[in-house]
C-alpha cells in the first residue's frame, strides 16, 4: 500500500466541515478513510447525565487525544481500527466502536485537531473552514434542535458559556496552522477544485514513490 496522505479539515462548529470533507470522499471514492475528533470524547461513566451535560466539550482536554494519535498512526501504517463512537443522547462514549480500514487519502476532521500538536503533526495537508460567526450559531441550532433533540435555550447557553469562548481561544488561533484556509467549505467549488486536484497529484505521486 502506497504512503496515506493525511488531510486534516478544521474549523469552527457549523462551518462546513462536513460539507467539504462529504465531497472529498465523493470525489475519490474508494480512496478515503475518515476519522472523525468527536468520536474520541472521553468517557464519563463515572458521571450521571446531569454531571456530563454540564462538562465543557469545546476544549481540548475534552478529547481522548492519546487514542487518536495512537489510531491515526495504525490507520497511517496500514492497520485497520475500532473506532469509539460517541453517543450525543447520553453525552458519552458508546459501548459500539466503528472499524475503520486504512486507504490512501485518511481525513480527519475536528473542531481542535489544528489545536493538539500531535495530532496536527501527523497531517499532511491542513484545511480550515472558515465561515462567518452567524452563519455558523445558526446551523449549530438547526443540528443541535433537529438532529440531537436539544432545546434553543439549551444550545444558545451552551454556545455563549463555552463554545463561543473556547473557538476564541483555540480555534481561531489554530487557523494560523492551517495550509489553505477555505471560506464556505464545500460550498466553495473553485476552492474544492483546486484542493482535489492537490490531493490527486500527491496520491499519484506517492503512488508512484
Amino acid at each position: 500500500m502506497a504512503q496515506t496522505l493525511v488531510v486534516g479539515v478544521a474549523g469552527g462548529t457549523g462551518s462546513g466541515k462536513t460539507t467539504l470533507t462529504r465531497a472529498l470522499v465523493d470525489r475519490f471514492p474508494g480512496q478515503t478513510s475518515v476519522v472523525f475528533h468527536d468520536n474520541y470524547y472521553r468517557r464519563h461513566d463515572d458521571l450521571t447525565y446531569a454531571e456530563r451535560s454540564k462538562l465543557n466539550y469545546d476544549a481540548p482536554e475534552a478529547f481522548d487525544n492519546e487514542l487518536m494519535v495512537a489510531q491515526l498512526r495504525d490507520l497511517i501504517a496500514g492497520r485497520a481500527i475500532d473506532c469509539p463512537v460517541y453517543d450525543y443522547a447520553v453525552h458519552n462514549r458508546s459501548d459500539e466502536t466503528l472499524r475503520i480500514e486504512p486507504a490512501p487519502v485518511l481525513i480527519v476532521e475536528g473542531i481542535l485537531i489544528f489545536a493538539e500538536p500531535a495530532i496536527c503533526d501527523l497531517i499532511d495537508i491542513k484545511l480550515f473552514v472558515d465561515t462567518d460567526a452567524d452563519v455558523r450559531i445558526m446551523r449549530r441550532i438547526k443540528r443541535d434542535v433537529i438532529e440531537r433533540g436539544r432545546t434553543v435555550e439549551s444550545v444558545e447557553s451552551q454556545y455563549l458559556t463555552t463554545v463561543k469562548p473556547m473557538h476564541d481561544l483555540y480555534v481561531e488561533p489554530s487557523k494560523r496552522k492551517a495550509d489553505l484556509i477555505i471560506p464556505e467549505g464545500g460550498h466553495n467549488l473553485v476552492a474544492l477544485e483546486m484542493l482535489i486536484h492537490r490531493i490527486a497529484r500527491a496520491v499519484d505521486e506517492r503512488e508512484r514513490a
